[in-house]
Order: structure tokens, then sequence, then C-alpha cells
């Protein structure tokens, strides 16, 4: 008999098709930023609608010239004691080939950092919901920069990161239950206790604008997902992804009906916020676990995140933090939700073997996850805190009692959301005089 022969393993080859198919999960990364703008933008009264949509936008110019000169190297670079990465060659996105491959998997370190970049965008944006109406525009983009800085690139690198202290325990967090929305969702309470609560918080009513704005905002957070989520496996060539993209579609369709059922019990209506608010809360819960359970697990994670995400958005009004648009009750509730549910529901057939309480696998990988979700939550908490702080000492993190009573969009950004002097009336037609030689009454016309 001839001897064995051992091949050493073939090396990855860039795959035409997974970088085709990270590209356009990036692309709707991206549009999750737009889509939550428009969320936010219909929740808030119409005098706050311009300055919520540019809170989003303009974390879209911040966060990618910071990921391109140094953000990339902080989150992803070569690990510096489990905190931090860098990798002096990725400063300025210098030295990387064209088909140089993200190591381990068949798509070119552009794709890899392409796609990382939607998500640094997107989180900081999240925070924005909860000071709606009261932030100077200068304050947040500062906000903005030095946030993403000390406390979005470091997370990104412990749960992410290869050597972060949160990847080598063994948290999982398949595409940023705690990178993402807990971070977020902590550094908006962090925020809000110290820039302190809007005029009128509990006395004037502060009622949706735009409902069809906010259910807008939601289907294109829905459909921009299966991109954040399906996408965080970096390929399609063993289902895992597959896995995660019908999970989140099952985990939000439940957290939307299980939200609009504990509504209806609680305050006798189905309502269209309850049903947006529904999708995104499973939308966030799903996005740690959706490639740990399975499509039924993905029932139990959206529902157990829609009852008690509805329940925790009415905690503001009894605890007296004025978190303007429920970021803290929707994304940091739901995201420890689907952090820790891992511990319970984790099947052993996705993305690994681990398996939770329900599966005979007992607590250990729950306690990974409590690390993770508590790391996460205390350090965004306290450096948000601090940073708000410092801010609000130096320039000012608020606009004037006036100005905020006036309307945000017009002290921030000279602008009105809706224009109606085309729309008749008296005063619209005084407004723009007839030219000298036109018949005025062909003008009103």
């Amino acid at each position: 008999m001839a001897p064995a022969i051992t091949l050493a393993a073939e090396a990855p080859k860039l795959s035409a098709a997974n970088t085709g198919f990270m590209l356009i999960c990036s692309a709707l990364v991206l549009i999750m930023t737009p889509g939550l703008a428009f969320f936010y933008g219909g929740m808030v009264r119409v005098k706050s609608t311009l300055n919520m949509l540019m809170m989003s936008f303009i974390s879209m110019g911040i966060v990618t010239i910071l990921w391109v000169l140094y953000g990339f190297s902080l989150a992803f670079g070569t690990d510096k004691g489990s905190f931090i990465g860098w990798t002096s060659d990725w400063v300025g996105l210098s030295n990387i080939g064209l088909t140089e491959l993200w190591d381990g998997y068949t798509i070119p370190v552009f794709v890899f950092m392409v796609f990382q970049l939607m998500f640094a965008i997107i989180t900081p944006a999240l925070i924005s919901g909860a000071l709606a109406d009261r932030v100077k525009f200068t304050a947040w983009s500062l906000f903005i920069a030095l946030w993403a800085t000390v406390v979005y690139f470091p997370v990104a690198h412990w749960v992410w990161g290869a050597g972060g202290w949160a990847f080598e325990l063994g948290v999982i967090d398949f595409a940023g239950g705690t990178a993402v929305h807990i971070n977020a969702g902590a550094a908006a309470l962090g925020v809000i206790l110290v820039i302190g609560k809007r005029v009128g918080f509990k006395k004037d009513p502060m009622r949706p604008h735009s409902l069809p704005l906010v259910m807008l905002g939601s289907g294109l957070l829905w459909f921009g997902w299966f991109g954040f989520n399906a996408g965080s496996w970096l390929g399609n060539d063993d289902g895992v992804g597959a896995l995660m993209f019908v999970n989140t579609q099952i985990a939000t369709a439940a957290a939307m009906l299980a939200w609009l059922a504990y509504e209806k019990i609680r305050h006798g209506a189905f309502t269209t916020l309850g049903a947006a608010s529904g999708a995104v809360a499973g939308l966030v819960a799903i996005t740690p676990s959706g490639g740990a359970v399975s499509p039924l697990g993905a029932i139990a994670v959206g529902a157990i995140a829609g009852v008690l995400c509805a329940m925790a958005v009415g905690l503001k009004y009894k605890l007296g933090y004025d978190d303007s648009l429920d970021v803290v009750g929707v994304h940091l509730v739901g995201g420890v939700i689907g952090s820790l549910l891992i511990g319970f529901f984790a099947s052993g057939k996705g993305q690994s073997t681990v398996e939770g309480l329900f599966y005979g696998g007992g607590l250990t990988q729950f306690w990974k996850q409590c690390a993770g979700v508590f790391a996460v939550l205390g350090y965004s908490l306290v450096v948000s805190a601090i940073l708000a702080f410092l801010i609000d000492k130096t320039m000012g993190m608020r606009v004037t009692e006036d100005e905020e009573i006036a309307g945000i969009d017009q002290a921030e950004h000279a602008e009105t959301a809706y224009d109606f002097s085309g729309a008749g009336g008296g005063s619209a037609r005084t407004a723009v005089p007839a030219p000298a030689d036109t018949d005025a009454k062909k003008v009103d016309a």
C-alpha cells in the first residue's frame, strides 16, 4: 500500500459570490441609518423633525472619516492587551492590497472594512433618539467623534476583534447585541442623566407628528437588518447566514405580535407605533442570538423581547429619566434580553456547538453572556456620562430653553420640515408677490 500523503490545507481564495454578497449587505446596513432617521423623525414633534434626521445623517459623515483614519485599526487591528487593536498599515487604509483577504475568509479586507464601517455609523446614531429636542448640533457632532473613539472602537475590539477579551472568553454576539445595542442604549442613559429632561416632560403632550414616517423608517430598518444580521457571518458557504436571515424574520414577527398583544391588554388598542416599536425590539433581540438559536428559539426570543421591551418603555415615567424615543427601553433592554437568552436557547446546531440551559448545556454560556453584557453596559454608561459632562461644562450640551420651546429645527438648522406657504390661504398668497408683468390672478392660481 502506498504511504498516505498529507496535504496542507488549501488557503482560502477570493470568492466573487461572497464578495458580492457582502457588498450588498454593506449597502443594506447603510440604508438602516436613513431608516433610523425616518423612524426617529416621525416620532418627534414637527419642530424637531429636521434635527432628528440630521443627528443620524451626520454620523455617516463623521464616523466614516474616523474609521478610515484610525477606527478600523483600533477595532480590528493586532490585539494590544485584549482591550484595543492597532495595525499601523491600516491607518488611512494604507498598505491594504485590493485582493488581500480578511484572515480566514474569502472576502477582501476592504469589503470587511466597509461592512464594519456601517455598524460603526449606525451605533452612535441610535443614541440620538434619547436626546430629541434639546441638544446642540455642534455638541452632538463632537460627542459622536469622541464616543466612537473611546467607546465604540474599543468595545468592537472586545467583542469581535481577534484577541479581544470578550471574544476570547467565548461571549456570543453574532451581529451586535452588546457592541451595538447595549452599547448605544447604555450611552443614551448616561447622557440623559447628565443633560436632564425636555421642557414640559410629563406635562406637555409630545406625540409623534407623523406615524406614516415612523412606519416607513421601521420598514427600512427591517429590510436593512437582513444585511446587518445575515451578513455578519461574512459568507454564504455553510448555511449559518441563511439561518440568521430566517431567524431575523421570525423573531421580528413574533416581537411585533407580542408587543401588540401586550398593548391591547394593557391599553386597549393596537397602535401603529406599537407595531413599529415591537418590530424593532425583535430585530434588536435576535441580533446577538440568531446564529445560535433554532427557528422555534427565535419565536421565543422575539416574543419575550416584545413583551419586556413594551413594559420597559414606561419605566422612564416611573423613574423620571427622559428617554425621548425609548432608546433605553428598546435597544438597551432588547440587547440585554437577546444576549442573555443565548444562555438558555443556544441549540448547538448553528454558529457553534455551544448549548444553552434548555439544550443540556447548563449555565456556563449564560455566565459568559452576563460578563459581556454588564461589562459593555457599565463601560458605555460611565464613559458616555463623562463625555457628556465634559462637553456640557465646556461648550454646553443643550440649546436654550427658549430655543427648545420655539423649535430646535429653526434654532440649529434655520429650516422647517414642512413648508405650507404654497398650500393656499391668505398669508401664503401675500407671501409671494406677483411679478410686475404677470397677472396676479394667474399667480394665485
